[in-house]
């Protein structure tokens, strides 16, 4: 097949081998390759041993930056100054127009569900939660193939909306040939000045994951790492985390729409291009009751893919993950996109908000023709970091929650001691633990 032909495989729920076929599709398996693993594991205690020297010596290997010193890899806020006034004005604008935008929906989230409380019960006594931000953060921003600005955004605005002391960026600069510096993309570094991140070295891959969770003479260590990455950087994620924390692992890129087929087609098949675009194993899957609509659809891709320039990326995509479904009525669409949890889901429909109330897992809900998947990757408001290979059905995406904790605050009055330390030493000696009781009888005998 020529790689800009892009064919999604073409399902029906009411076939007999829908279950079959469809389970194939939606296989994918997060278990990084068992080299990648060991290679990993290799440069994180070679980093916790010997810090920045191990950490400059992958630098010259991955990304070829010949530095002499990790703090010659530090971006000073006068460099990212600079690069913010050098971008173009259209650029400049988009960057705080999207920042603004990021932070008023995060401020929003955070007086929702970020604050403490507390009250008393009949006896005086105090109970409550005292929610406080993390003191220091690791922010990953990928780099490499792409930049990807919007990652900084997404990343340090909620931490910076928390109330984080410290947001240190760690993003790679590889450079085609032997570099002091790298390949330092201006608009990323101009993003980092928008969204306030306090540090920001040019260094990424497995040694920046181990310099952010163990700490070198040079790089801080932090509570929490949060960010993207290529399979090095989930590998590690995965395997510092507990020593810090970390918000996910983060799989291929994922679209489902479900479509009534009142969008034009040519809208629904540049929303699954959207996604596929990022790599061949990204996967894109429309539903629709409508057979004729999607067969219009799978006409838009053929007529637009060849125009698009990650055309290969594109079919790649499509023709190993993708699917275009039949299905019986949008009832059983919106049961089947629950069970495949995507995450990022359109509704395609002129009645967007009519099913709405039978989605119960997703990533995020686009809703209504208008509203591509696209906008919320760049400046809707909402976080782009979400939860994939079905993990929205017990995760959420990223936002100011992850960037903070919750402490129980018990004061217990003279009256309250008595009431409820005898229910405690009851339960105390009935676990055999005596001290347990003890110490609340001490307080009413």
């Amino acid at each position: 097949m020529h790689a800009t032909v892009a064919s999604p495989v073409r399902l029906s729920t009411a076939s007999r081998d829908f279950e079959a076929e469809f389970g194939a599709r939606l296989r994918w398996s997060d278990s990084a390759d068992a080299a990648i693993e060991q290679r990993v594991a290799g440069i994180l205690a070679d980093v916790q041993s010997r810090g920045d020297e191990a950490v400059l010596e992958y630098t010259l290997r991955f990304d070829r930056i010949d530095a002499a010193s990790v703090g010659a890899l530090e971006l000073t806020h006068h460099e990212l100054r600079q690069a913010f006034d050098s971008i173009p004005d259209a650029q400049r604008e988009a960057l705080l127009f999207a920042a603004q935008r990021i932070r008023s929906y995060h401020e929003a989230q955070k007086k929702a569900c970020g604050e403490s409380w507390s009250y008393r019960d009949e006896d005086g006594t105090l109970l409550g939660q005292k929610v406080g931000a993390l003191e220091r953060v690791g922010v990953y921003v990928p780099g490499g193939k792409a930049a990807y600005p919007s990652s900084v955004l997404m990343n340090a605005i909620p931490a910076h909306v928390a109330g984080v002391d410290e947001i240190i960026m760690v993003v790679p600069a590889p450079t085609a040939t032997q570099s002091a510096i790298g390949d330092r993309n201006p608009l990323v570094l101009a993003a980092a000045h928008v969204a306030g991140v306090s540090r920001a070295f040019t260094i990424g891959g497995a040694q920046a994951i181990a310099a952010l969770a163990y700490g070198t003479r040079t790089i801080p260590k932090v509570d929490k790492i949060t960010g993207p990455g290529n399979a090095y950087v989930a590998a590690a994620k995965r395997r510092v985390f507990g020593s810090v924390g970390i918000d996910m692992i983060a799989g291929p890129s994922e679209i489902l729409v479900i479509a009534d087929g009142t969008t034009p087609p040519d809208w629904v098949a540049m929303d699954l291009f959207s996604q596929a675009e990022h790599d061949e194993m990204a996967q894109s899957i429309l539903l629709c009751p409508d057979a004729a609509y999607i067969d219009r659809v799978q006409e838009a891709i053929d007529r637009l893919l060849p125009s698009m320039p990650r055309a290969a990326i594109i079919a790649a995509s499509l023709n190993g993950r993708g699917a275009l479904i039949h299905t019986r009525s949008m009832q059983e669409a919106c049961a089947i996109s629950n069970r495949v949890a995507p995450e990022h889901l359109e509704v395609s429909s002129d009645e967007p908000h009519r099913w709405e109330p039978l989605l119960r897992h997703a990533g995020a809900i686009f809703l209504g023709a208008y509203t591509s998947e696209s906008l919320g990757d760049y400046c809707a408001g909402p976080n782009h970091v979400l939860p994939t290979s079905a993990t929205a059905r017990f995760s959420s995406p990223l936002g100011v929650y992850d960037f903070q904790k919750r402490s129980s605050l018990v004061e217990v009055s003279p009256a309250g001691a008595r009431r409820l330390g005898r229910v405690a030493a009851e339960l105390a000696y009935g676990e055999g633990l005596q001290a347990h009781a003890r110490a609340a009888e001490m307080r009413f005998l």
